[in-house]
């Protein structure tokens, strides 16, 4: 279910490149891995506290458009590569989105950085095993809980080879109302490899 919707936000993207390039100094297309990292609670000796929203290797794919006043915007998805597991009982699957407003300061030779920040959603997809059964809408494996995110971030684009990169980056997001998890505060933390359309 979410591969396919994965491939037509890749196709979107891509389709918003070519059709942008031409107007824009430049578009950044990117995809990369990350994990997360929050507090934990100090009293998990208790039960059924709400844990820590950590750890999984989260998959990302990203674009940004940067105007020649090196200002621009960008969006990004990420998802867990594998299912986590919620107090050691259910499996679930968090996926972000989010949209910024980039600022894109040329920092030396073949190297540049972009600031950001935005809004965008967390959506938890919780797995049941054995579903339920509903007769208006029909039966479904999973629960999802969507959440408001504040997105705050920072990257380093580094040229490697003509217009490929690689980019070391950071995401704080705050999210609106988290009750699942210990914190309303999660960093992503990770790198990027992609390619640069449109520089001179």
């Amino acid at each position: 279910m979410f591969i396919p919707s994965a491939c037509a936000l890749v196709l979107l993207f891509t389709t918003l490149v070519f059709t942008t390039v031409a107007c824009a100094q430049q578009v950044d297309v990117a995809v990369g891995a990350g994990i997360l990292l929050s507090t934990k609670n100090p009293n998990a000796s208790e039960a059924f506290l709400p844990p820590p929203e950590k750890g999984g290797l989260y998959p990302s794919f990203s674009f940004d458009r940067i105007f020649k006043n090196h200002y621009g915007y960008s969006g990004e998805i990420a998802t867990v590569y594998k299912d986590q597991v919620y107090n050691g009982f259910q499996e679930y699957r968090p996926i972000f989105y989010d949209v910024n407003a980039v600022f894109a300061p040329h920092i030396r030779n073949r190297m540049d950085a972009d600031l950001m920040a935005g809004v965008g959603g967390e959506r938890i997809l919780f797995y049941n095993p054995s579903g339920s059964c509903n007769f208006s809408v029909g039966c479904t494996i999973h629960l999802d809980s969507n959440h408001l995110l504040f997105d705050v971030g920072a990257d380093l684009r580094y040229r490697v080879w003509k217009h490929f990169f690689v980019r070391p980056e950071a995401h704080l997001y705050h999210i609106v109302n988290n009750a699942e998890f210990h914190s309303d505060n999660v960093l992503r933390v990770g790198a990027s490899v992609g390619y640069t359309f449109g520089r001179k």
